[in-house]
């Protein structure tokens, strides 16, 4: 079983942020993949708010950081138990994220 994240005072305040648009910046192997993966799974099940991923642009330097974020949220998306608040909402993201907009800058 994984152990959950430990997440710095910044990190914590990236995921929770809801203000508009975010520019997550940092150092090679600071953990950027982990906190856009956690802050996009905080947008799609906010119980009060839910967004879809077709509001949302994600972008990252390298194919492999994309494609490891849309892998990480498609996980995380499935952890929800059946008949969870918002299931409908769930399983259609699920079935959306293969044309989400989980992309490198030059894509």
């Amino acid at each position: 079983m994984n152990k959950p994240p430990t997440w710095t005072p910044a990190q914590k305040q990236a995921i929770a942020y809801r203000g508009g648009n975010l520019l997550v910046t940092a150092g090679a192997g600071s953990g950027k993949t982990a906190v856009l993966t956690a802050r996009c799974i905080s947008l799609l099940t906010d119980t009060k708010n839910p967004c879809g991923l077709e509001e949302l642009l994600v972008l990252t330097f390298t194919n492999a950081a994309a494609g490891e974020m849309r892998r990480r949220i498609g996980s995380e998306l499935r952890r929800f138990p059946v008949g969870a608040q918002h299931q409908r909402h769930l399983e259609r993201q699920t079935a959306l994220l293969d044309q989400a907009d989980i992309c490198t800058i030059h894509a």
